[in-house]
């Protein structure tokens, strides 16, 4: 029998760009070469979870606009790329035929889905050492701990603890670095992946949608540069992130973060290169104030694991939750008693975005006024938005219903909120109609 071929593996997951991937940075450092494999995983697209889909539409279209972005970025540098459709476990044993697999390079993930999947790997290469990045975070974890002792629960604790003197980590330069190694036979063939095959039919983007943008790095700093040097919209951005209508009223990012297309880091020092050629104010500093709420998601999740996914949350609260299919179907339709409700929810299901605004209100009604369990919720969530993000979205979900990072549990008015956000109805009359 022939001598297998040393390689290591690039095994992308939500970090699908070039710019700042220290994955990528890593394994380019390599004596050996490297094989860059993203896997549609079958079971995921097949899987639901209370009733609702893992994935819907939206994203999996965003998702492989980005795959294909990536796979055009890295063709440029001439790096090998499979993708497949499959179980992951399936193709990592048929990459295991063909080559000795020496190094495992990907993001750390800690949540259950995700260890489970790397758990089926580890059966197949049980001496491949892991290479794992914790490039998907703003801050770096050994300061955070330097800080902090445990993550608290309150985000203005967190906040203070970490905002004094912080230090950010410069970007890998991953994007400038060149593949030089030696070619290797890759027998197995990518596939044709298309929304069809993915089990969705084809779909134009709604001509009302605020997130009329494509997946991928390209279109994500494309994005980046415009709001903050073409239209300076950033310097407006603490006034406008309240809105509820067009692409411009925020920043929209969170979609390409969500994929890791783009990176925290990378939005950080852009603000930075802003501030230095137009100068700093509230709306510059409120962008990484928010970058700093998604971390502060992501350390919580770390630290409580998969707490996150449980009916009392991370507070261990005590809620009689109910399940009425009725009345969460009344909610996803867009058919409650209040029409800023109604108005929010029919805009997620026609185009898988909702704002900021819109997630607080329609989260506190299903859980406080609709008196539903906060998971059911959160499950549609994860199915319908194109900005999911699995710590974000459970993250902002438990702390609505009350059993996550805000003890006072408060409940939105939406009758008050939308005479304060859509007094002239312009957002109702849009989607209501």
């Amino acid at each position: 029998m022939p001598e297998k071929q040393k390689i290591n593996l690039l095994w992308f997951g939500n970090n699908l760009r070039i710019r700042d991937n220290e994955s990528l940075f890593n394994v380019m450092q390599q004596q050996l070469p490297f094989l860059a494999v993203y896997i549609f995983d079958k079971s995921f697209f097949n899987s639901t979870q209370l009733s609702f889909k893992k994935i819907g539409k939206f994203r999996a279209k965003f998702l492989l606009q980005t795959v294909s972005d990536l796979e055009n970025n890295l063709k440029e540098k001439k790096i090998p790329f499979l993708k497949k459709l499959g179980k992951t476990e399936d193709i990592f044993k048929q990459i295991s035929k063909g080559f000795e697999v020496e190094k495992i390079f990907c993001q750390r993930e800690w949540t259950k889905d995700e260890i489970e999947l790397e758990n089926q790997i580890k059966t197949i290469f049980p001496d491949v050492r892991w290479v794992k990045s914790y490039s998907q975070l703003l801050l770096e974890p050994d300061f955070v701990k330097e800080r902090l002792d445990k993550i608290p629960l309150l985000f203005t604790t967190f906040r203070q603890k970490i905002e004094k003197d912080f230090k950010i980590r410069n970007e890998f330069d991953s994007e400038h670095l060149v593949y030089n190694k030696s070619t290797f036979d890759l027998k197995i063939k990518s596939d044709d992946i298309t929304l069809k095959t993915l089990g969705f039919e084809d779909f134009e983007t709604h001509s009302s949608s605020a997130f009329p943008f494509t997946g991928g790095e390209t279109e994500a700093l494309k994005r980046l540069n415009s709001y903050f040097f073409e239209t300076q919209n950033i310097s407006q951005y603490k006034e406008t992130r309240n809105g509820l209508i067009d692409a411009e009223y925020s920043s929209k990012f969170s979609s390409w973060l969500g994929n890791g297309s783009l990176s925290a880091v990378s939005i950080y020092h852009e603000i930075k290169k802003y501030e230095a050629e137009f100068g700093a104010n509230d709306s510059t500093y409120w962008l990484i104030f928010e970058l700093f709420w998604r971390d502060f998601f992501k350390y919580t999740s770390m630290q409580f694991r998969n707490k996150i996914f449980q009916r009392n949350g991370i507070s261990n609260q005590e809620h009689k939750w109910q399940n009425n299919e009725n009345l969460t179907q009344y909610w996803i339709d867009g058919a409650t008693n209040s029409d800023f409700i109604n108005a929010n929810m029919l805009e997620i299901k026609n185009t898988g975005w909702m704002s900021n605004r819109g997630r607080q209100n329609v989260a506190s009604y299903f859980c406080k006024i609709l008196k539903q369990d906060w998971r059911i919720g959160a499950a549609y969530f994860e199915e319908m938005l194109l900005d999911y993000d699995v710590h974000s979205n459970y993250g902002n979900w438990m702390y609505l219903a009350g059993v996550g990072n805000d003890p006072r549990s408060r409940t939105f008015n939406a009758e008050n909120q939308a005479e304060q956000y859509d007094a002239d109805k312009k957002f109702r009359n849009l989607w209501l109609e």
